[in-house]
């Protein structure tokens, strides 16, 4: 049951979605995704969302009804047949209105323009409204977060000479999924996690493989983790065994320049300059062509939002933002190492994860 508490963050955040999309000239929004739809109102599903200032409705299929009208909040369910019959009803439903649709499906987008003449893809209204976290998101990612320090403490007990990555990978995901954190389903990986040993730690996006650990590896464990919705993200580089002097120092870099990324987050700061702030780090010390992806992006309903923090980024911090900072150096052929936080930015950066950064040889 909807409590009062409920239909005020929701309609907080329906009336920012709607600011965003007057912004665009469009008076109504309309949700084929599910992260949006779920932010809009409350159920994920096999639904379309739709947005205006008298409230949201969503229009499901017969066998999502029921679940729709439970874990909505405040919304109209209109039941429709699936496809072509969703499509209908929802043209019916929206017809003479200025849509804005976060669909990018160019035969969606034909089809809705033959029947709504204003309609306009975008996704803008829904990733700028995403990006300030309110307080009950905050919560729930916080949450997650706590999940995967603990997690981090299985990898010093479970982590040994001849474990698999995909040994490692079960135990943790076994773990998580008893405590309510799922695999986030995102599309370019095959696995919900990344476990990297040894030269497979020197691929930031590694798979998950059945290499054995061994002696001298450098283990990159990538927790990137959803609870109710939202997704946490945090990385830990374990050492095992003899661990190499290069390796001990290459870490010592990337922990400095992770500490002083953190430090440089705060509301109003350009996203480039921590970018800036991590990269100088790792390049006075010679490493700078091994740093080779952006300092940190966005989380919530997705692994991925804005902002991104890179060296290109134009966005700016603001308070609330939920954001990672993860420097790393990746030494083809030989191993990697990454340090990633998952942060809530204010006047001190309220970092969510708590498992300690400096080196662990197991």
């Amino acid at each position: 049951m909807e409590t009062c508490q409920d239909l005020g963050w929701m309609q907080s955040r329906r009336k920012n979605l709607l600011k965003f999309c007057n912004k665009l000239d469009c008076d109504t929004l309309v949700a084929f995704e599910p992260e949006n739809l779920f932010y809009m109102t409350g159920f994920w599903g096999e639904a379309i969302g739709i947005l205006d200032k008298s409230g949201a409705t969503i229009i499901a299929p017969e066998l999502e009804v029921g679940r729709a009208r439970e874990e909505s909040i405040n919304c109209k369910v209109t039941k429709s047949e699936r496809g072509k019959g969703s499509i209908y009803t929802l043209i019916e439903a929206v017809r003479g209105r200025k849509v804005c649709t976060d669909t990018n499906n160019y035969d969606m987008i034909q089809s809705l323009k033959k029947s709504l003449p204003r309609v306009r893809p975008s996704t803008e209204p829904f990733y700028q409204a995403r990006q300030v976290k309110d307080q009950d998101e905050i919560g729930i990612l916080k949450k997650c977060s706590s999940i995967l320090d603990e997690m981090y403490e299985l990898c010093v007990d479970e982590i040994k000479i001849g474990m698999s990555e995909m040994e490692l990978q079960t135990i943790l995901m076994s773990y998580a999924m008893e405590r309510g954190a799922f695999a986030t389903g995102y599309r370019s990986t095959l696995q919900p996690l990344i476990i990297a040993g040894g030269p497979n730690s020197a691929l930031p996006h590694a798979q998950v493989t059945e290499r054995r650990f061994e002696n001298g590896d450098m283990i990159v464990v990538d927790l990137t983790l959803r609870r109710k919705g939202y997704v946490s993200d945090a990385t830990r580089t374990f050492g095992l065994g003899t661990v190499s002097s290069e390796a001990k120092k290459v870490y010592e870099i990337v922990k400095r320049s992770q500490a002083a990324g953190l430090g440089a987050v705060r509301p109003g700061i350009y996203c480039k300059s921590v970018d800036d702030t991590c990269r100088k780090i790792i390049a006075k010390k010679g490493y700078g062509k091994y740093f080779i992806h952006s300092t940190g992006h966005g989380i919530g309903l997705e692994v991925h939002e804005l902002p991104n923090l890179g060296p290109s980024s134009q966005a700016i911090l603001s308070k609330n933002m939920a954001i990672t900072v993860e420097p790393g150096i990746y030494l083809p052929g030989k191993f990697g190492v990454r340090i990633e936080d998952s942060l809530v930015v204010g006047t001190r950066p309220d970092v969510m994860h708590k498992f300690t950064k400096e080196l662990i040889v197991i």
